[in-house]
């Protein structure tokens, strides 16, 4: 009795303070943290379609609102493939990275639907632009596909600064 009595009181306690820890993470998620490690983020996304390599047949500009650690998502479709890819930043003090998880489904005549998937993270700098080529960089591709992604902190008025805003991590 003694015992069941003892597991009740340590679950009863955990739930009240379950509640509470949760409130904390949401305040401090809404960038008004100290230091840069919750800062919100504008992506400038920029997915084109390029044809033999150099011709850009489709293109589609946005921009997205985030913070660290929090992914950004940006989905292709077309007539036989689908692109799914998310973006997430991270600010750190040893240098800033961006985590890009990417799934790919194809689908061919002849083999039926053919799924990949790729991760990859890269360093990154504010205003510097990020090539991300989820089919892989090859020139034989017919079409490609090519997502540029740039980082910049969030100001007051909601557009990115500019890239004189350095990172941290020694790139301009």
């Amino acid at each position: 009795m003694m015992r069941s009595f003892c597991l009740f009181s340590i679950f009863y306690l955990f739930i009240l303070i379950i509640p509470v820890s949760a409130q904390n993470n949401q305040l401090s998620s809404t960038g008004t943290q100290a230091g840069n490690r919750r800062q919100a983020l504008v992506l400038d996304i920029n997915s084109r379609v390029l044809e033999n390599g150099k011709k850009v047949v489709w293109s589609e500009s946005k921009s997205k609102t985030s913070i660290s650690g929090i992914p950004v998502g940006v989905q292709l479709v077309g007539s036989n493939i689908v692109v799914v890819v998310q973006f997430t930043p991270y600010i750190r003090n040893d240098g800033n990275v961006l985590v890009a998880q990417g799934q790919i489904w194809v689908a061919e005549p002849e083999k039926g639907v053919t799924y990949f998937t790729s991760i990859q993270t890269i360093p990154m700098g504010f205003g510097e632009p990020i090539y991300f080529f989820p089919l892989g960089e090859s020139q034989n591709l017919n079409p490609s596909i090519e997502i540029i992604i740039t980082v910049n902190p969030y100001n007051v008025s909601g557009a990115s600064t500019e890239a004189s805003t350095n990172s941290g991590n020694g790139k301009q």
